[in-house]
């Protein structure tokens, strides 16, 4: 009689496995492998992938509403090889396991009407299921992650793309571009990309974000580009500009962040994502000095212009400071930071000197000096005007000025 049963067994094996993997491939997934399993053993049944951020349990109801996070935290324990206290109730448990990566745990949590080795065998046929749901689960992250990748890199290129072209591929990617959005732009120096991309979903729903490596950007950790929608509210603008700003003051810590203004054409956004580039490149030469204004009006049009009229902005600064730069380059002076304590200082002579460590009669040199090499005199209010927005200009072109 052990031969029949154990044939019966494999049959009973072979089909509960082939019902599985018919689940997964037909997009019934994890919540049918448990439910299937569950019916098998005669008992409650919990999957629990860390790595998918998923966790089912069958039968569903109350009982496993109140244990699925201690059992979330158990498996999570257990994945990362940190000391694990199995739960209350748990008979038999089987890893899910990738090569030699423990990805998450089959668990049963109550008496099987099944003896454990049979019921063993119910969990493993699951295990596998799950491993399934995983490769699948992963492929489709990494074609949409192609897809984020291509859709932005095309906007990166300047290549052009119809309004409607645009607003179809971001719906695609769950993005609504049809009322505009603010570029994002991150040079990362954290070692968890993913964690910043998921922190700006989080913060921004809706959000379209794709981590480029060092190879595609030229950095050497990478960098984060990302679309932030507008929201269906009133004051679109300003809301988005609002909670990019949040967004960006809470990616500090895991690099420099740069966004373009608000672009409320969708057709524009290749401009927006040039633009937040144009920003990031800034902070990383310039530093807090320039941070500290780089929101405010005049930076923004300049960034707008460079943009969309790179050679307007050049022309502008090769007509007002240009020569002052390339001097100071030649012979190692300091007109151009000596200019900028000047308009700092509201054109004060003394304290202009003390900000700069140098006489006043320096000071009054080196501007001397800034007037016979510019033609524009820093003493005269329509040429202090032009000079400093030469000084603005210098500033956002200054990172891909010719070394």
């Amino acid at each position: 009689m052990a031969a029949p049963t154990a044939a019966t067994l494999v049959e009973r094996l072979r089909g509960l496995h082939l019902r599985m993997v018919d689940a997964v491939l037909s997009g019934d997934g994890l919540e049918r492998v448990a439910e299937l399993t569950a019916e098998a053993v005669g008992g409650s049944v919990a999957i629990v992938i860390p790595r998918l951020g998923r966790a089912v349990m069958a039968p569903a109801g109350t009982v496993a509403d109140e244990r699925l996070p201690e059992l979330r935290h158990y498996v999570a324990d257990l994945v990362q090889d940190r000391p694990a206290h199995a739960p209350r109730g748990v008979a038999v448990e089987i890893p899910i396991v990738s090569g030699d990566e423990s990805v998450g745990t089959v668990l049963l949590l109550e008496g099987s009407v099944h003896a454990v080795s049979e019921a063993a065998d119910y969990l493993h046929l699951a295990a596998v299921a799950s491993l399934t749901e995983v490769a699948v689960e992963e492929a489709r992250d990494e074609v949409e992650q192609n897809l984020r990748g291509s859709f932005l890199e095309d906007l990166r290129a300047g290549n052009t793309l119809t309004t409607d072209e645009l607003v179809r591929r971001g719906a695609r990617l769950g993005c609504d571009l049809s009322r505009g959005a603010i570029a994002l732009c991150a040079e990362l120096h954290t070692d968890r990309p993913r964690h910043v991309v998921a922190t700006i979903a989080e913060d921004v729903p809706g959000a379209l974000a794709q981590h480029m490596d060092g190879t595609a950007t030229g950095g050497s950790g990478g960098r984060v580009y990302a679309l932030l929608p507008a929201g269906a509210v009133d004051h679109a603008a300003e809301a988005t500009l609002a909670a990019a700003a949040r967004l960006a003051a809470r990616l500090q810590r895991h690099g420099t962040v740069g966004l373009s203004s608000f672009y409320a054409d969708p057709a524009e956004l290749g401009r927006a994502v040039q633009e937040a580039e144009l920003v990031l490149d800034v902070l990383m030469v310039s530093g807090e000095p320039i941070a500290e204004d780089i929101n405010q009006g005049t930076y923004r049009l300049l960034f707008r212009v460079l943009a969309s009229h790179p050679e307007e902005v050049r022309s502008f600064y090769e007509d007002t400071v240009a020569p002052a730069v390339r001097y100071d380059d030649q012979y190692r002076t300091d007109l151009v930071g000596t200019l900028e304590a000047y308009l700092a200082a509201n054109c004060h002579m003394s304290a202009t000197a003390t900000a700069i460590h140098a006489h006043r009669h320096t000071v009054a040199y080196r501007l001397e000096r800034v007037r016979d090499l510019t033609g524009l005199d820093p003493m005269q209010s329509e040429d202090r005007e032009r000079l400093g927005l030469g000084l603005k200009a210098y500033r956002i072109i200054a990172p891909r000025l010719p070394r």
